[in-house]
């Protein structure tokens, strides 16, 4: 089918996943180890096994014939379009990444990158609440498991405190103190 009538383009505006945070403008993609590495196996993944053996079904589909009600040939070709998508994705966040290893930090009593942080959050009248957060890089962040990013509001009201202070902080509940308990690496 001509491009003129399906929504294709061959540009890179949109190497951009949804969903995916984009990176602060000139910043790094700051990474742990791990998430790198787990950012890094998926790539090779995609690149070196998946995309080959994709590659290989769609050839076998579009061999058979008429393309236009070939199953296997149009979900191949669009299956292959999300994967090209997908690499491009991880290659510009792979080439933009900076692995900060938080071992390697000095002020070990002070919130950075890769620290693992348990707090206090005071709520609305005696409501408290314990909580560990752990601050990683954009893409590694899940916030069910305590995986928070570096660029969330959380983990910005934190950065650079330590151990004992308190600090406010607006979140969607409304306002909130937050009591650093404990700071560690590693």
């Amino acid at each position: 089918m001509n491009k003129a009538f399906v929504k294709e383009s061959d540009s890179d505006e949109d190497d951009d996943l949804p969903g995916a945070p984009p990176i602060p403008p000139g910043t790094k993609n700051y990474m742990t180890r791990e998430g790198h590495a787990a950012m890094r196996a998926e790539f090779e993944r995609l690149v070196k096994v998946e995309r080959p053996e994709l590659v290989k079904v769609v050839a076998w589909a579009a061999s058979n014939g008429d393309r236009s009600e070939n199953g296997d040939y149009i979900y191949g070709k669009k299956r292959l379009r999300e994967m090209d998508k997908r690499i491009r994705f991880l290659t510009k966040r792979l080439e933009n990444a900076e692995v900060v290893d938080p071992a390697a930090q000095e002020n070990l009593g002070q919130v950075f990158f890769g620290a693992t942080v348990s707090v206090c959050i005071t709520g609305a009248g005696d409501y408290y609440e314990a909580a560990t957060y752990h601050i990683v890089g954009i893409d590694e962040a899940n916030a069910s498991v305590g995986r928070i990013s570096w660029i969330s509001p959380l983990a910005r009201a934190i950065l650079k405190a330590r151990e004992g202070d308190q600090i406010r902080f607006d979140s969607p509940a409304g306002r909130r103190e937050i009591e650093i308990i404990e700071v560690s690496y590693g």
